[in-house]
């Protein structure tokens, strides 16, 4: 078993107060990964990509604003994104907003099947 922790240290501005967990050398996964920290009073930046991607709400309750649309977004709940949709997380409570992102590519996902395939 190898297992890595989340170093609250790290989770900053710089890094939109996020810590990627994937990739990691020992774990072939057909994504990538981040745990991320919406402080109260605060957004992460509104951003699109040519990745899926999906949040998965861990604690706490944010809204959630993509294409012109905002919803809650509380613990359980979890949301995807199509690939070039845009999205923003608002934290406008008084506590902190903590979700798991992953993401993926048609890329990550082929190269995930080469590494598996002991192809690379």
């Amino acid at each position: 078993m190898e297992m890595r922790s989340l170093d609250r240290g790290e989770l900053g501005p710089a890094n939109g107060f996020s810590q990627a967990l994937l990739p990691w050398t020992a774990l072939n996964a057909p994504f990538k990964g981040a745990w991320c920290v919406v402080h109260p009073g605060s957004s992460t930046t509104r951003h699109a990509h040519p990745d899926y991607e999906i949040f998965i709400a861990l604690s706490g309750q944010a809204v959630l604003e993509s294409a012109g649309e905002r919803v809650p977004f509380r613990e359980g709940d979890i949301v995807h994104f199509p690939p070039e949709t845009d999205h923003q997380v608002h934290n406008e409570g008084s506590e902190d907003f903590q979700m798991y992102t992953a993401w993926w590519t048609p890329e990550t996902a082929e190269g995930f099947l080469s590494r598996h395939r002991g192809e690379a």
